[in-house]
């Protein structure tokens, strides 16, 4: 796993401290590094407003939990307006869990406990700066989104159309709301029926690309398959060269009657939508055969997809900014931060519904020897295999993860721990069963599987389910490995088989 490191510049990073004790200050400075200086300001004695008379313009600011809970609440309100400064909340140990909720509404980026130990302090300053990049560019390309409707404001009527098509593209950076809401604002100028859209990604080692397709909404499966070849076929002329995969998305859930028109019930238009030199989707709008527009309506309607094609790249990137924060580069799964975060949340669900919550954790057996024996590539086409297996098993509810190196963990809601024993001996059987051909070799390979639950009504501690069936996951390999290992005595695990 490539190791983080925080690139620092020749001029040491400034942050505010507010009320740190000197031990806290110390072990602040020690997790980021000689690269950053921490100014400390006194509990009680410092103001926001008074600070910004030097000049400072800090990158994060560490407040603990007891000097901001006495903080006054006009203070409180100071600290919230200077948006710029990524606040980190500091609790100890002996604290109370605060609710996230609460943490979000102070305007805390996140929080963290004593003793700030250098993997934690990098971690918060990691995100710190994530998340300042990405709101940063976000409101780089709604400023200049918004200077561009001042001028088209200026103009005809026609322009004025313009501006609606700005005004509905950046209310959100969803691109099935953007879609949804274009067709809506091009129905002013063109009578669409529908409006389709295909996305492509070309792959860096190879010149094939992936394909998302965004349909209008829920068709009859013969009318949709129609409407996939037409978007793929243009996805592969437009794309300039082969498709891999594709995945199908529907703007709108609902089938309405309209939906189920063909593209030979009217006139289709297709227009690529680029960035700079770069092509990376399509739209595909059926219309009325008749209706034909006039070359200032021509010029309007090419404008208005630049500008469509602006909005939605800008969606793209941030839907790929967002997946890439939230999922395993390999596998393509959820990786061990949103597992973590949604085992908190299905905890506090359990204790408030009194449900059955449900954990398998699932290691290879001997993957290192698929390393050593045929090579790294070899091992990365096995979990993303192993990644896919889990994706198509379980529920869209259920919660499939990368833990770390050949670890996998499956966060099952409202499932009982006999249903999560079948659920993994139906894993197992699926990873034991799939042959693996690479570099004229043909190999197996098998999974060992603990299972852990906490059902409804019992007195058990949420927190040791992962303890629980980490216990089970080393009971299996243990005892030779290509089983499943529950967390229930010995004697009481026959019932299950």
């Amino acid at each position: 796993m490539r190791k983080k490191t925080i690139q620092r510049g020749k001029r040491p990073e400034l942050m505010w401290g507010l009320g740190l004790s000197d031990e806290l200050k110390l072990q602040v400075e020690t997790g980021v590094g000689p690269g950053f200086y921490v100014r400390n300001f006194p509990a009680g004695a410092f103001s926001w407003p008074d600070a910004d008379t030097d000049g400072e313009q800090p990158a994060m600011a560490w407040i603990p939990w007891s000097v901001w809970s006495a903080m006054p609440e006009h203070q409180r309100e100071e600290c919230r307006s200077r948006e710029e400064t990524q606040r980190i909340l500091i609790q100890d140990q002996g604290e109370k869990d605060l609710e996230m909720e609460q943490v979000l509404a102070d305007g805390f980026l996140t929080v963290v406990r004593t003793p700030l130990t250098r993997p934690k302090v990098q971690d918060a300053v990691f995100r710190a700066r994530e998340v300042k990049s990405m709101y940063s560019d976000i409101y780089r390309m709604t400023e200049e989104i918004l200077l561009e409707r001042e001028l088209l404001a200026r103009k005809t009527d026609q322009l004025l159309f313009l501006n609606k098509i700005l005004a509905s593209a950046t209310e959100s950076l969803d691109p099935a709301v953007i879609l949804l809401n274009a067709k809506e604002t091009l129905s002013l100028l063109l009578p669409i029926k529908q409006l389709h859209a295909a996305f492509w990604t070309r792959q860096q080692e190879s010149d094939v690309a992936d394909v998302e397709i965004f349909l209008n909404g829920a068709m009859p499966p013969e009318t949709e398959s129609l409407w996939v070849e037409r978007l793929m076929a243009a996805a592969t002329d437009m794309g300039g060269g082969s498709v891999n995969s594709f995945q199908v998305v529907h703007a709108e859930s609902l089938r309405r009657p309209e939906y189920s028109q063909t593209p030979a019930d009217g006139r289709l238009v297709t227009m690529p939508l680029s960035a700079g030199q770069d092509t990376f989707g399509c739209l595909m709008l059926l219309c009325e055969s008749s209706y034909r527009l006039g070359k200032d309506q021509v010029e309007t309607f090419r404008s208005a997809i630049t500008h469509l094609g602006l909005a939605l790249r800008n969606g793209m990137t941030f839907k790929e900014v967002k997946l890439r924060a939230d999922r395993d580069g390999l596998t393509r799964i959820y990786n061990r931060h949103s597992f973590e975060e949604r085992l908190i949340y299905e905890i506090k669900r359990r204790r408030r519904y009194n449900h059955d919550l449900s954990l398998l954790m699932v290691d290879l057996d001997h993957f290192k020897q698929v390393n050593d024996t045929y090579g790294h590539k070899a091992g990365d086409m096995v979990l993303r295999k192993v990644g896919e297996i889990l994706t198509t098993t379980f529920r869209t509810t259920d919660l499939p993860a990368r833990y770390g190196g050949e670890e996998f963990v499956v966060l099952l809601p409202h499932t009982a721990e006999r249903d999560a024993w079948t659920l993994a001996e139906r894993v197992r059987e699926a990873i034991q069963t799939c042959s693996f051909h690479f570099d004229g070799h043909d190999f197996t390979v098998t999974a060992s599987i603990g299972v852990a639950s906490v059902e409804g009504g019992a007195l058990s501690k949420d927190e040791d389910l992962i303890l629980k069936a980490d216990k089970a996951l080393y009971e299996a390999k243990h005892n030779g490995r290509n089983m499943v290992v529950i967390s229930k005595p010995k004697e009481t695990r026959a019932a299950l088989h």
